[in-house]
C-alpha cells in the first residue's frame, strides 16, 4: 500500500472523530481533539472538513438536531391516530419533550459557543450550500442562529478594521511584538481562514447588485471563468440595456426591473414633500430617479461612472429635465467637488455597482457629513449579503454599528420581496435569494 494511502485513511478517520464529538456535543472531547490536536495531519481540526458532506464540526453539532425523517412520519401518524384525553396525561408527556428538546438545545448552543469561540468559521460552506446558521435556522433553532450571527459580525468588523490596518515604524513593532504574539496566534489563525474562506465565495460580498457570495446559475456563460466582479472591470466593460435588466458584458445584473418597489419606496421616504434637493449615487436604469423626478425636487443631481450609463442618460433627456445636473465620474472624485462648491442636499441616495464595503463606509464617514442639510435623510441600496438570510443578518448588525460609529441612527422599514422565480434566466450569478427587504433611512443622531 502507498503511504499516501495510509495518511489518507488516517485523516479521514480523524475528522470523523471530531464530527462525531461535535454531533454528540461532547465537549470534553472536543477540546480534546481541537486544542491537543494529536493528528499532525490536520492543520487546524476546528475548520476540518468532510469530504463527502462538506460538513465542518460547527455544521455537524448543529445538523445533529436534524429530526430523522422515519422517527418524524411515525410520530405524526401517531399523533393524527391517538386521540387526546383531557386528564392531562399528554400534557405531561409534552412537558416531558419540551424539557427533553430544550436540553438538547442547550447542549447544542455550548457546542456552538465553544466551536465559534476556538476559531470556527460561521459561513462555510456545506456541499448543499448551507452554512452552519442556515441549518439552524431552518431547524428553528433560534438561540443558537443568533450566536452564530454574532460570531459573524464579531469576524466581519475585525476584518474591516484590519483592511485599514497601516504598518508600525520598526521600532513600535519591537516595541509591540511581544505584546501581540500570542493575541495573532489566536486570532491571527482565525481572521486568515476567515479571508481565505471568503476569496473561496469572491470576496467580501458588496453591498451593490452583485452580490460577491451568490451562486452561479445554470446559465453562465461558458466563455468567462467566473472573473472578478471589480469596479474597474465594470467601467470598462460593454452594457446590455434590455427593458427589464441592465447587464454588463459578463451578464452579472448591474439593475434589474423587480427592484422597482424598492426604489419607489425609498424614494418617497427621501423625499416625502416637493421643493427638496436630492443627490443620487449611480443611475443605472434611472429607477429611483424617476421617482424622485415624482416628488418634483427643486434639484436633482446624478452622480454616474459608467460612460455607457451616461450616454443613454443623455440619450434619454435626463439632463433636459427640470432641475437634473448630472455629474460624470466615480462619487470619490465627484462629491469632494461638491463639497467644495457648498452643495447641500436634504436627501442621498447610495446605489453603486461593484463597490466593496469598504468603498460605502468611506462614503458615509467621509463624505455624507459635507453633504447632507442637519434634517437631512439618506439611504442605500441594501443587497449586501442577500444571497443567504443569515449573511444579511450579519451585516446589517455590521451596518448598525458603523453607522453609530459615524454619528448616524438608522430606521430599518421590512417588506416582502416579489417571487424571483424565473427573474435569473440568463443572468450569471443571481444577487438575491431572501424573501424580504429592509429598506434603510439613516439620519444624523440627535
Amino acid at each position: 500500500m502507498d503511504p499516501s494511502d495510509d495518511l489518507i485513511i488516517n485523516v479521514d478517520l480523524d475528522i470523523q472523530d471530531l464530527l462525531l464529538a461535535a454531533s454528540q456535543h461532547d465537549l470534553a472531547k472536543l477540546r480534546r481533539l481541537i486544542r491537543t490536536n494529536p493528528s499532525p495531519s490536520l492543520a487546524n481540526p476546528v475548520n476540518a472538513r468532510d469530504p463527502e458532506t462538506g460538513f465542518t464540526p460547527l455544521h455537524a453539532a448543529v445538523a445533529a438536531c436534524e429530526p430523522d425523517d422515519d422517527v418524524e412520519e411515525q410520530q405524526q401518524q401517531q399523533q393524527q391516530q391517538e386521540p387526546r384525553p383531557v386528564n392531562g396525561a399528554v400534557n405531561g408527556a409534552e412537558e416531558g419533550s419540551a424539557s427533553t428538546k430544550t436540553e438538547v438545545e442547550k447542549e447544542v448552543l455550548e457546542t456552538v459557543r465553544f466551536l465559534l469561540l476556538e476559531g470556527a468559521i460561521w459561513n462555510d460552506l456545506d456541499k448543499n450550500g448551507e452554512t452552519p446558521g442556515c441549518i439552524a435556522r431552518r431547524l428553528g433553532l433560534r438561540e443558537v442562529y443568533e450566536s452564530i450571527v454574532d460570531a459573524g459580525v464579531r469576524a466581519e468588523l475585525l476584518l474591516g478594521r484590519l483592511d485599514g490596518y497601516e504598518a508600525l515604524d520598526d521600532d513600535e513593532e519591537e516595541e509591540e511584538e511581544e505584546e501581540d504574539e500570542e493575541m495573532q496566534e489566536g486570532e491571527g489563525e482565525v481572521v486568515q481562514e476567515q479571508e481565505e474562506q471568503e476569496q473561496e465565495q469572491e470576496g467580501v460580498p458588496e453591498l451593490v447588485d452583485a452580490s460577491a457570495n451568490a451562486i452561479a446559475t445554470e446559465e453562465e456563460p461558458t466563455t468567462t471563468t467566473n472573473p472578478d466582479v471589480t469596479q474597474s472591470r465594470y467601467l470598462d466593460s460593454g452594457l446590455t440595456f434590455q427593458h427589464d435588466r441592465l447587464l454588463d458584458q459578463d451578464q452579472n445584473g448591474v439593475m434589474m426591473a423587480w427592484e422597482t418597489e424598492i426604489m419607489n419606496k425609498s424614494a418617497k421616504a427621501l423625499l416625502p414633500t416637493p421643493g427638496l434637493r436630492v443627490l443620487n449615487i449611480g443611475h443605472g436604469m434611472g429607477i429611483v430617479d424617476g421617482f424622485f423626478q415624482e416628488q418634483s425636487p427643486a434639484a436633482h443631481h446624478i452622480v454616474e461612472a459608467h460612460p455607457e450609463v451616461v450616454a443613454e442618460m443623455k440619450r434619454k433627456g435626463w439632463h433636459e429635465r427640470p432641475g437634473v445636473v448630472i455629474h460624470e465620474g466615480r462619487w470619490q472624485d465627484v462629491l469632494p467637488a461638491l463639497v467644495a462648491e457648498g452643495e447641500m442636499f436634504d436627501a442621498i441616495y447610495y446605489d453603486t455597482f461593484a463597490e466593496s464595503y469598504g468603498d460605502f463606509r468611506e462614503f458615509f464617514t467621509e463624505q455624507v457629513i459635507g453633504l447632507l442639510e442637519q434634517e437631512g435623510k439618506w439611504s442605500f441600496f441594501n443587497g449586501m449579503g442577500a444571497d443567504r438570510q443569515i449573511s444579511y443578518d450579519v451585516y446589517q448588525k455590521v451596518v448598525e454599528i458603523d453607522l453609530l460609529e459615524a454619528g448616524f441612527d438608522a430606521d430599518w422599514e421590512e417588506f416582502d420581496v416579489p417571487t424571483l422565480e424565473g427573474e435569473w434566466s440568463g443572468v450569471r450569478r443571481p444577487y438575491w435569494a431572501i424573501e424580504k427587504y429592509r429598506l434603510p433611512l439613516c439620519r444624523y443622531m440627535d
